[in-house]
């Protein structure tokens, strides 16, 4: 009896063993080729759970901060997919790129490593290299405007401002990072691609800290070889809206009762 416990145990313990999850990448590398250079390079990453347990992605980690990861954040069950994407931002960095990000799960194997690569080509070489009728075809930003003025704000509020794009050329267009000399201005919300003819709405994020009359200027990357677009952003930044708006005390003397 004894005996057949124990091979019972073993034979549980056994099964328990296999009874585990499995990532299968389609492919762990990913060559984009030439990026124009303002381009945010995509690409999403297949996988299947071969195994018989669901499979959690913990974390996924970047080699560097220019590439920015994302994954399937809910359980893979066994036999269904999942994605891990990865984006390369290329505003500002020309050149051979080779980049990797770590996926860290509960699947038989913890760790695996994805790499892209490519070779960021910068706007003036890469139009150097096309036709009068591929430049026709490339994508084209246009904005419904360039200047926005947020009044009067109270110093450490961070307003958002929306803008309107358009792609009036005749491939996709791919908006890259948005810099400023100040760093006060960044996303609220971006979409990754607007395809020709359609638009789509960008919501700017205003973070200047000082105070008094400001402008600043941030530009905006993206795929158009015809160059970055600038945004200018205004504020009359005070300290205390209240104390501003209240209305002053006259000095008249009371005279005690």
């Amino acid at each position: 009896m004894k005996h057949f416990a124990s091979l019972f145990f073993a034979v549980l313990l056994a099964v328990s063993a296999r009874a585990q999850g499995v990532i299968t990448f389609e492919k762990d590398l990913h060559d984009f080729g030439s990026v124009p250079e303002g381009t945010m390079a995509t690409h999403e990453f297949k996988f299947k759970n071969t195994g018989n347990q669901p499979v959690v992605i913990a974390n996924v980690q970047a080699s560097c901060g220019c590439t920015t990861p994302d994954w399937t954040k809910t359980p893979v069950l066994p036999g269904k997919s999942g994605i891990v994407k990865a984006m390369y931002s290329s505003a500002g960095r020309p050149g051979v790129f080779n980049k990797t990000v770590t996926v860290t799960s509960n699947a038989s194997v913890p760790s695996t490593v994805l790499t892209i690569k490519g070779d960021v080509v910068n706007k003036e070489q890469a139009k150097a290299t096309m036709t009068p009728a591929q430049l026709a075809q490339s994508p084209r930003l246009t904005l419904d405007r360039t200047t926005h003025d947020f009044g009067k704000i109270e110093s450490g509020q961070q307003p958002a401002a929306k803008f309107t794009v358009k792609n009036t050329g005749k491939q996709p267009l791919e908006l890259g990072m948005i810099t400023s000399a100040c760093n006060c201005v960044g996303y609220k919300s971006v979409p990754p691609v607007v395809k020709p003819g359609q638009s789509a709405v960008i919501e700017l994020l205003y973070a200047q800290r000082q105070t008094g009359q400001m402008s600043d200027v941030a530009t905006l990357s993206s795929n158009d070889l015809n160059g970055d677009v600038k945004i200018t952003l205004k504020a009359n930044i005070v300290r205390d809206l209240n104390s501003s708006s209240m209305v002053k005390e006259t000095n008249a003397v009371i005279p005690f009762k």
